[in-house]
């Protein structure tokens, strides 16, 4: 349901997250090596969420990327929104250009429950939330 660019996306916020602060910032290079995805495409997605102010950077001989408290209060779904759009979460899961509650695909009640389930996770729990799982080891990101 997420593209590559979200999903690399989220991961990469997550690690920084984890590992950032403005005195401790990182490159999508060491980002990418950590997460297992490919750097230049990482760097693309950072940008872009560092454009809309969801993930801090700074330039120069010790810049790079970073998260902020505020950047960590932001929650998942707003990642999602800034690379890929909210319309993927209302389209028909096998493609017809007409699915709704009125007139369903066959999969459509079966999943519709489950898509409802993840944009509220993904919206109702801030970055910081996520981390703290990862951290409490409840989750993991790391190869």
């Amino acid at each position: 349901m997420l593209s590559k660019s979200s999903k690399y996306g989220i991961r990469g916020v997550l690690y920084l997250a984890l590992n950032s602060n403005e005195n401790r910032k990182f490159s999508p290079t060491t980002i990418a090596k950590y997460i297992g995805v490919p750097a230049p495409f990482l760097a693309k997605t950072l940008q872009l969420l560092t454009k809309n102010h969801l993930v801090s950077s700074s330039k120069g001989r010790h810049g790079g990327f970073y998260l902020s408290d505020k950047n960590k209060q932001n929650s998942l779904i707003a990642i999602v929104d800034c690379i890929d759009g909210l319309d993927k979460f209302e389209s028909c899961i096998i493609g017809l250009p007409v699915c709704s509650n009125e007139n369903p695909c066959p999969m459509h009640d079966r999943l519709a429950p489950l898509r409802r389930a993840m944009v509220e996770e993904l919206t109702n729990k801030s970055i910081e939330e996520f981390t703290n799982d990862l951290r409490s080891g409840k989750t993991h990101i790391f190869l």
